[in-house]
């Protein structure tokens, strides 16, 4: 499975919604306090861009040095329709900073240096040490995840359905008839899939191997459909 590290960095990396929250900016619509784009630096810490004139900029601005607490606060939502589609959260917090260095006209990054870090999500909780979360890689299919589920949903949905006949003793708790299977996670070790019958509950396929390119994700997602056809 991927270590909590790799979830939680795949989740600032990615496409996921993301607020930032600073003592003393309560006030702030919405709008404000959500950065335009995010990133991770060398050493770990997580770059955030704002408005130039936006009220994280002013207060990061006006801080003490060594910069103020901040809280990164990270939400990711199924990209296919199904009950309960938040699939996990992940929290981020330490000093914010004005990073130095040149920026967008009118824009301003942000740097957070990350003290805390924590992952809640289908693989449960964990508490990810900073130095960890520097040294972990995202997971390489992050880009085209909700693609490709949603791909798998709409075009190979009687495929993905199949895969119950993989759940031994599980597929008891699903009627043939009425069996609905929606493709929710995807990542470098496998597929998670929710079925719904006379009970709701996730299962976890993994690949042979974990896979590193689109390439090898399709012989991977073959070599699953062929083992629940036999």
């Amino acid at each position: 499975m991927p270590s909590a590290a790799e979830r939680t960095r795949t989740l600032v990396q990615g496409t996921c919604s993301a607020v930032l929250l600073v003592p003393g900016l309560d006030g702030a619509g919405p709008c404000q306090i959500v950065p335009e784009t995010r990133t991770v630096g060398p050493e770990g810490e997580v770059l955030l861009v704002f408005p130039a004139g936006s009220p994280a900029v002013r207060a990061a601005t006006r801080a003490p040095e060594g910069g103020l607490s901040a809280v990164l606060e990270l939400t990711d939502v199924a990209p296919v329709s199904v009950p309960h589609r938040i699939r996990g959260r992940a929290r981020l917090s330490g000093p914010l900073t004005v990073q130095a260095g040149p920026a967008e006209p009118g824009r301003t990054a942000l740097r957070l240096t990350v003290a805390e870090a924590s992952v809640d999500d289908l693989w449960g909780t964990a508490e990810v040490a900073p130095e960890d979360f520097a040294a972990a890689v995202p997971d390489p299919l992050m880009e085209h995840e909700a693609e490709l589920l949603q791909h798998l949903h709409s075009a190979h949905s009687a495929e993905v359905r199949t895969l119950r006949g993989l759940l031994g003793e599980r597929s008891g708790a699903l009627s043939a008839a009425g069996t609905v299977a929606v493709p929710v996670g995807l990542d470098r070790f496998g597929l998670r899939v929710r079925f719904t019958g006379v009970q709701c509950f996730d299962a976890r396929f993994d690949f042979p191997e974990p896979v590193r390119s689109m390439s090898e994700l399709r012989r991977a997602m073959h070599a699953l459909f062929d083992a629940a056809s036999h």
